[in-house]
């Protein structure tokens, strides 16, 4: 059994037990999370599509943490002009662990 959920603006193809690193969340950590944006639920008989959420389906998941991801650089370089720019940046995420799918209807 598979879910494709909706969270910060992406995408994510899910199953139960796995652990996945989502925009950040506002929420504690050891804490559980609902997830209600399914846009598609595949079980072992039947698959059922959204348009554009699935009704009755939600992912249920525990917060792990909730951290900086690693640094991306960013350089700009106009060629001929002597302007050189390096600026670095770290994204806030929340890591999840996936702990139960339910399929609606």
């Amino acid at each position: 059994m598979y879910a494709i959920i909706e969270t910060g603006g992406k995408q994510y193809r899910i199953e139960e037990g796995q652990i996945i690193k989502v925009e950040k969340l506002d929420v504690p950590e050891e804490e559980t999370v609902n997830i209600d944006r399914v846009l598609f639920v595949r079980t072992d008989d039947s698959s059922v599509i959204g348009t554009p959420y699935v009704e009755g389906a939600s992912v249920t998941a525990k917060v792990l943490e909730t951290a900086k991801d690693k640094k991306v650089l960013v350089f700009k370089k106009k060629p001929r002009k002597g302007f050189k720019r390096l600026r670095g940046h770290r994204q806030f995420y929340t890591k999840l662990k996936i702990e139960s799918i339910r399929a609606g209807g």
